[in-house]
């Protein structure tokens, strides 16, 4: 196996930790941990300083999973095995699940591990490519159609998708899952958006409508709570779970204790955090809307369905990586553009999740009339 360098995290390496104004993240905003223990009673918090700090569950804390599995309608707590963020749980089923010259289907952009750790494998990658009408952006089912071929074992999603915040409505899902039962074929589906739909449409986890079908969650977009480092996957599948805990033995062998604790805090109180997240999103979604009808010539922003994320063009005549190098390095104002996907034209994204939005706008207009882009 050799791994492609993962552009997004490099290019991040460069700026997230220099950068003042951070216009392009996918998480939301964090919280210090007072305030998580707040939500607690302070009997409880004060569990966390007699918590053993020794070796824990490889397949993760049992009441943390019982947790977990309360978020789904299916899938028993049994079914859950919690890893180290969401990077350890995509590379783990990867790599238990695929051979070389297996076919897989990916919905494209999308995050770069997604593929990219089946590529390595050497699997056979047709990707879903993305669509715009004048509603916005879509994936088109007929096209998925079109992609499968014999040996496909895999389909990859990401609902909420990143960079475009496109999300798959039930009826879409279960299109997907029809094409998957005729063929055979696994469903992978991100779902690390999940509870922070803006239209309205509540949707279900792929992994309670299929039985080969494997979500993925982390505490790490939806809640702000990256440094955690806690994700899990869930499935109906018992022989993929005891595959992936065995896998597990080879990658972080079980999770950190202190994290664990604190992620039991924050799911029992899911839909306080959820709902306090959406809210600071939907706030600077209000401030973008003014700013973009401001500057409808120069931009092509498309309101996300979900999620903290959009993917918006600009109408410039520049390479978009070069215009977003000059903006972080004369201004400090961070965006994230459309090459890092691989994806091409001027496109970059931005992210709504943070408080300081309206300040890393600010910045960012300033630069825009400063360089006569407008």
């Amino acid at each position: 196996m050799k791994l492609k360098d993962f552009k997004l995290e490099v290019y991040f390496g460069k700026y997230e930790f220099t950068a003042p104004y951070l216009l392009t993240q996918s998480d939301c905003e964090s919280m210090k941990l007072a305030q998580l223990l707040n939500y607690e009673s302070e009997e409880k918090s004060k569990e966390l300083f007699d918590l053993w700090l020794g070796y824990t569950e490889v397949q993760g804390d049992p009441e943390l999973r019982k947790i977990i599995s309360s978020l789904y309608d299916t899938i028993p707590e049994n079914n859950i095995v919690v890893h180290s963020g969401a990077q350890e749980p995509i590379f783990n089923f990867m790599n238990v699940l695929l051979e070389k010259g297996d076919h897989i289907i990916s919905q494209f952009p999308i995050y770069q591990s997604l593929y990219e750790v089946a590529n390595s494998l050497g699997c056979e990658i047709s990707y879903w490519n993305v669509k715009k009408n004048d509603k916005g952006w879509y994936f088109d089912i007929n096209d998925l159609k079109k992609l499968i071929k014999p040996n496909t074992k895999l389909i990859v999603l990401n609902s909420p998708n990143n960079p475009t915040g496109y999300a798959f409505k039930k009826e879409e899902y279960e299109e997907i899952i029809e094409i998957s039962r005729k063929n055979n074929t696994y469903i992978f589906c991100d779902e690390v958006y999940k509870g922070l739909e803006l239209d309205g449409i509540t949707r279900p986890w792929l992994a309670d409508l299929y039985e080969k079908g494997i979500s993925l969650g982390v505490m790490s977009k939806s809640y702000g709570l990256a440094g955690l480092r806690i994700g899990w996957l869930a499935t109906q599948d018992n022989n993929l779970i005891e595959k992936l805990i065995k896998m597990k033995h080879y990658t972080t062998i079980c999770n950190s204790a202190t994290s664990e604790f604190l992620a039991k805090i924050a799911l029992k109180h899911s839909d306080e955090i959820l709902n306090r997240n959406k809210e600071i999103i939907l706030e600077n979604l209000s401030i973008a809307e003014d700013f973009f009808n401001k500057y409808n010539s120069l931009f092509e922003f498309y309101r996300q369905m979900a999620g903290p994320i959009a993917f918006v063009k600009i109408n410039i005549d520049e390479k978009i990586e070069d215009f977003c190098e000059k903006l972080v390095q004369n201004k400090g104002v961070l965006l994230l553009p459309a090459n890092i996907y691989d994806y091409p034209g001027n496109y970059f994204r931005i992210g709504f999740g943070r408080k300081n939005f309206r300040e890393s706008l600010f910045k960012f207009e300033e630069f825009l009339i400063e360089n006569n882009y407008v």
